[in-house]
């Protein structure tokens, strides 16, 4: 959007660079690219290695461009979601990379620019896509999901144990009229939970927000069907690194991650392995890093941050080389 500078604090932004290992010659991929916070500090270390940036926002494609510039000569910025990785990279003739990063969620400027939707701050259209090309907006999944589906969202995205009576609200409020802006939500979310609990949580919509935001853009799906892609895009010794924000995403992260470390599926009184699943690599976080007590107090969106980080096997047995 014109006018207004895509801001964007990385978060854990050096502990996700040193977690890359970046090697001078290397080439790594940003598959959040967002305003280039992380992506400059790795090309700071580049030397002659080369940088993929990918992210379907356009405003971010327009912000990183002109923050990268420095390193053009290093960069190619592509405008797609991170779930295509496969088909960026044979289309630049690359087979593996040395390193892959995700900095998942939504963008300080995403929630920070009223007209793109996404805050409950303040009242804007009913927006929420991360890329505009698309026709789905979040207006679209409040006036025409039926009730049931409403309620599944709110309470498997948005974990809000008010979910159902939610769910029962919209359904009511839109039949008088169409819900058309974050403000009307947000009015009829904090409505359909009790005052005592509105008292003392955060704000009412965070939840029911995030929920509409991850069923609208598929961002759970996306991620769950990417891990193993990525993994196997990785060079020997190469790692993958991901940001997630909440429990869902770093659900996901975590088991894929270990199933990637430990794909046997044989039972566990059989002497010898006979599933023919070979490891992918290891899990270098046995926990997940988290933001310091510092950059906590610098910036309250690190609050929930979580990185983990995944090694490729330093050698590709047969197996995993047909992958």
């Amino acid at each position: 959007m014109e006018g207004q500078e895509f801001v964007h604090k990385p978060v854990l932004l050096y502990e996700t660079v040193g977690s890359l290992n970046i090697k001078p010659g290397g080439c790594y991929v940003d598959g959040t690219l967002g305003g280039g916070g992380h992506a400059y500090e790795v090309c700071k270390r580049l030397g002659s290695g080369r940088l993929i940036g990918i992210d379907q926002d356009g405003d971010a494609i327009r912000a990183a461009g002109e923050r990268l510039a420095p390193f053009a000569d290093k960069v190619t910025i592509v405008r797609s979601n991170y779930e295509n990785i496969k088909e960026i990279l044979n289309d630049l003739q690359i087979k593996k990379v040395d390193g892959i990063y995700l900095d998942l969620g939504v963008s300080s400027y995403q929630l920070d620019t009223p007209s793109r939707g996404f805050t409950y701050r303040e009242d804007a259209p009913l927006d929420m896509r991360m890329d505009d090309r698309k026709d789905r907006t979040a207006a679209d999944i409040v006036n025409t999901y039926d009730e049931g589906e409403l309620y599944r969202i709110i309470r498997d995205y948005g974990e809000d144990r008010f979910a159902k009576n939610i769910a029962k609200h919209i359904v009511r409020a839109r039949e008088k009229e169409p819900i058309r802006t974050t403000g009307q939500l947000a009015e009829i979310i904090k409505a359909a939970i009790p005052a005592k609990v509105r008292a003392t949580g955060g704000h009412p919509a965070k939840r029911t927000f995030q929920a509409i935001r991850i069923e609208l853009n598929e961002e759970l799906g996306v991620l769950e069907r990417s891990i193993d892609t990525m993994i196997s895009l990785l060079a020997p010794g190469g790692r993958l690194s991901i940001i997630t924000f909440h429990s869902l995403e770093d659900r996901i992260v975590k088991s894929s991650f270990k199933r990637n470390e430990s794909p046997c599926i044989c039972p566990p009184d059989f002497p010898v392995c006979v599933c023919g699943r070979v490891s992918m690599g290891k899990v270098i976080t046995r926990k997940p890093i988290l933001p310091s007590q510092k950059e906590l107090e610098e910036n309250s969106r690190a609050g929930s941050a979580k990185l983990r980080v995944f090694e490729r096997a330093a050698q590709d047995s047969p197996q995993q080389s047909e992958g």
